[in-house]
């Protein structure tokens, strides 16, 4: 779970910041006809467009259970953000390699190389600013772990999405920086093509690897591993519950499911055990407000 994170005030904050560096990129990929800066435009193009799916994915998973979907929409959010991963590697990632390969064999001067350098700068501020706000949303989440771990262990996959997508976006600037100013201290335009290249590659990297990560969510993933440990602790801790069995947990979207197999303190009578487990279900949920179903099955061993 992303616990505090703000998955959404991140979402908007990229949104904003593509689509003013793809206006931006755009124009001066017209006037200047450099391949890695038309790439850029692109690939700034589809962030806009993948940031609108995931926009759209949150919006579905808050759609209420029903008799045809039980346990809600939540996991509607893993498939948008699996389409964007997708999307960055065959939009983005794709085009780019293509579009370099291109330059190699139909290498185009460089007209008003300076307009691309001040565009490709704007670009590396505005993502700068995106990025900045990206990993303030993820600090609130990882809580001390590294950017790695938290990258493996995270069940935002919006977050996740925005995260790589950003890294990208922000490296590939700077790849696009360096071969306009390097074609434009050496007059080669071979490194202008190597450098649309450069990001094409960066981009089918990082979507495989986003891609990766949210696959797992799709099959069907638990609670995070520190969350898990977090609630059989707490279940043991209940003076209800003898010992803890077995648990399963599930994450759907930004809710979880929980089940629970356990070995009740004696109790004399049923209505009492009743009430027993009634009571930890409660307290559970009162302790992991992102515990929507819980499931709960006394027994005497596993």
């Amino acid at each position: 779970m992303s616990g505090q994170a703000n998955s959404l005030r991140a979402i908007l904050l990229a949104l904003g910041a593509n689509f003013a560096i793809f206006v931006s990129k755009l124009v001066a990929a017209l006037i200047t006809g450099s391949g890695a800066m038309l790439a850029e435009a692109v690939h700034s193009l589809a962030d806009c467009g993948n940031q609108g799916l995931l926009l759209l994915g949150m919006r579905q998973a808050d759609r209420p259970p029903s008799d045809e979907y039980p346990l809600g929409w939540g996991r509607a959010l893993y498939f948008w953000s699996f389409l964007v991963a997708i999307l960055l590697f065959s939009v983005g990632g794709m085009f780019s390699i293509y579009e370099g390969i291109h330059k190699f064999s139909h290498p185009e001067p460089l007209k008003w190389p300076w307009l691309a350098v001040g565009v490709l700068a704007f670009g590396v501020v505005a993502e700068s600013i995106s990025m900045h706000g990206c990993l303030k949303e993820v600090n609130k989440a990882r809580d001390g772990r590294s950017l790695w771990r938290w990258f493996r262990e995270t069940r935002s996959s919006e977050l996740l999405v925005i995260f790589g997508e950003d890294l990208a976006a922000l490296l590939g600037l700077t790849i696009a920086l360096i071969a306009v100013l390097a074609t434009m201290l050496t007059g080669n335009l071979l490194y202008d093509a190597g450098g649309t290249i450069a990001i094409g590659v960066l981009l089918v990297v990082v979507a495989v690897v986003v891609a990766s990560e949210v696959k797992d969510l799709l099959i069907g993933q638990g609670v995070e591993p520190k969350r898990r440990e977090e609630l059989v602790a707490f279940i043991n801790a209940q003076p209800e519950v003898d010992v803890l069995l077995n648990l399963i947990t599930l994450q759907m979207g930004p809710d979880v499911m929980v089940a629970v197999k356990a070995r009740m303190s004696p109790a004399p009578d049923q209505t009492a055990l009743v009430e027993a487990i009634n009571r930890v279900e409660r307290a559970m949920k009162t302790q992991f407000p992102d515990v929507r179903w819980s499931f709960f099955e006394p027994d005497i061993a596993d």
